[in-house]
């Protein structure tokens, strides 16, 4: 996997991921700060604003955002997004009210919506070999679960020897260095016509695809099965670890590292797994296994009451790891159902409808905890993710082709398509695209 740092762009980006992700997590323990200061015992609904906010960015800005950049060099657009971003974050030591919060967490995410789906469709064109770009997948999972380890340690050390308004300072600088970062590499413009196509047709084009391909409708659905169980983990940790076993924020911190050492166990073992099994396998496993998993938890918590300390952090480890394990190859499914020219537009997709997944999630988790009790809620959790499972059994199908055989009635005679292929009626490995509209659904 470190061989990857042999080719130079791709290293500069992953180091500009890494600086940013490790901004953003100074952010998020300053803007926790920043919101009790502002709102004092009503800080939580606060920040449930501000993060509400932030996946309704997500899901409603990432396409438009995606739209209208497609015309502008990537290079520009990944370091016009750092550069808005370090600026909302110099701006949030300042602000007086909350309102200014609200509209500053909203262009910084509206940046972010940006920044992300563009940055994730860059790397399969500076990576072209599969197997280089799944060790990439697995990398950049490992960045997300070391930034949440990293980060908070981090910002304990600072808070230590000044106020916590200059971790914002620390966020203007990661995403400053992830500019410059991104300036010295290398990165390949988009060929053919998707920015010469109209802003309805671009806006559009990525959803199009996206729901128009079977194996990205089962990674929707296992993007529910994944979120379901994730937003219990994310939302409910701290009830059990306080409100349970009585535990400190030493303890909390212990519950969420167990969840990322089981992530980030299972990103570095994916690459050998997938250089042997495929995608399909991979995932419709791991969550199979997760919906085992956090039934047996809720089982646990229901009718035995809290399992011991250390089996909880087992528990919390495996569920990682399958977590892990169903979204780590999600890249490799977007990349090989896209011509080049059409990734921007279909990452895009994929980053507001997984961040939907998220949204349902999120208020769900934490209703039913309140509601029913963490037993129940984690089953009801788990009940979802295992309705998630079936719908990507059923929209991707084990025996699905990915080179069907089809006809095209509606294409010219001499068409450079049929030319290519050997006639009206053939079979290549299929993408959406103008000439192919729609799935065949059979040969």
């Amino acid at each position: 996997m470190l061989t990857l740092f042999a080719h130079r762009d791709y290293a500069r980006l992953f180091a500009a991921q890494v600086v940013a992700l490790i901004g953003t997590g100074l952010l998020t323990v300053a803007l926790g700060l920043l919101a009790y200061d502002l709102a004092g015992a009503q800080a939580g609904l606060v920040l449930g604003t501000a993060y509400t906010i932030k996946m309704v960015a997500y899901v409603g800005l990432s396409p438009v955002a995606q739209a209208v950049v497609q015309r502008l060099p990537r290079k520009a657009v990944l370091i016009g997004a750092d550069i808005l971003r370090a600026g909302v974050a110099l701006c949030l030591p300042f602000v007086t009210d909350l309102w200014q919060v609200y509209a500053l967490i909203f262009v910084l995410q509206a940046a972010s919506a940006t920044f992300t789906p563009a940055y994730q469709a860059v790397l399969p064109d500076v990576l072209p070999d599969e197997r280089d770009y799944t060790r990439a997948l697995s990398l950049s999972r490992l960045a997300y679960d070391l930034e949440n380890l990293v980060s908070p340690a981090l910002a304990g050390l600072l808070l230590a020897v000044m106020s916590y308004h200059w971790l914002f300072l620390g966020t203007v600088a990661g995403f400053v260095a992830s500019a410059l970062l991104v300036a010295r590499a290398v990165i390949p413009g988009l060929r053919g016509a998707a920015a010469e196509r109209p802003f309805r047709e671009r806006l559009s084009r990525g959803l199009r695809i996206y729901l128009a391909t079977p194996r990205l409708r089962g990674l929707l659905a296992l993007n529910m099965a994944a979120a379901s169980v994730g937003a219990f983990v994310l939302v409910n940790t701290v009830v059990l670890v306080r409100g349970g076993y009585g535990g400190d924020a030493r303890a909390l911190a212990l519950a969420m590292a167990a969840f990322g050492a089981g992530s980030m166990a299972a990103a570095l073992l994916l690459p050998r797994i997938l250089d042997h099994v495929a995608d399909r396998p991979v995932m419709m496993t791991a969550a199979r296994g997760l919906i085992v998993v956090a039934l047996t938890a809720g089982a646990l918590l229901w009718r035995g009451g809290l399992p011991g300390w250390p089996l909880f952090l087992v528990i919390w480890g495996a569920i990682g790891a399958l977590y892990a394990g169903i979204l780590t190859p999600s890249g490799r499914l977007l990349r090989r159902s896209a011509h080049a020219e059409d990734r921007p537009a279909v990452f895009a997709a994929q980053f507001a409808l997984s961040h939907a997944c998220w949204l349902v999630s999120y208020p769900l988790a934490g209703w039913a905890g309140q509601a029913l009790g963490m037993g129940p809620a984690l089953g009801v959790m788990a009940g979802l993710a295992a309705l998630g499972l079936g719908m990507a059994a059923w929209l991707w199908p084990a025996d699905l082709i990915d080179a069907p055989v089809h006809a095209h009635p509606d294409l010219p005679e001499g068409h450079p398509h049929l030319r290519a292929h050997g006639g009206r009626r053939h079979a290549h490995p299929l993408v959406i695209d103008d000439e192919h509209r729609a799935w065949p659904t059979h040969g």
